[in-house]
């Protein structure tokens, strides 16, 4: 019987390669010589740091070109509110999504099966498995989880025939 796994993960490699180009364009910029901006990376979140809301704005876009050059879909990336931190600086926390969240995968399911498409449909931890008769269905419940526009950067993985 046909499957496959619906999963949401982001790679870390990529993200700290990311951080560290962009770290590299801050420091070599004109308009943030003698600031306090920097990123830094702990396991699933980065901490963004600027001296003013502008330089964290300048630094976000940076931070999002290096991920884009990556291939990193940002969409994993939850930004946090703005907080002041010491010295006049401001920071800002950001939360890197690892998985499909148990609200998400039921939104799913629940409109693959509105869509009596032949396929059955099981929640493991954070991911999806499909598996169905045909190779056509399984084809099917994948055009139909981009057609619900999930804000998460989902893949489709572990095809098995």
């Amino acid at each position: 019987m046909p499957s496959f796994d619906v999963v949401s993960r982001t790679d870390m490699q990529e993200v700290g390669n990311a951080v560290q180009g962009a770290m590299r364009e801050i420091g070599t910029r004109y308009d943030f010589k003698g600031s306090n901006c920097s990123i830094e990376q702990n396991d699933e979140t980065l901490t963004l740091t600027a001296d003013d809301d502008f330089k964290l704005k300048q630094v976000q876009e940076i931070l999002k070109g290096y991920l884009a050059k990556r291939k990193v879909d940002t969409g994993a990336f939850e930004f946090g509110k703005v907080e002041p931190a010491s010295g006049a600086s401001v920071r800002q926390q950001v939360a890197i999504k690892q998985g499909i969240e148990r609200e998400t995968a039921q939104k799913i399911v629940k409109e693959i099966k509105k869509s009596k498409t032949k396929v059955q449909v099981a929640i493991q931890g954070d991911e999806l498995r499909i598996s169905g008769k045909k190779r056509d269905d399984l084809q099917g419940a994948i055009a139909l989880i981009k057609e619900m526009k999930v804000t998460l950067p989902l893949q489709y993985l572990n095809f098995r025939d």
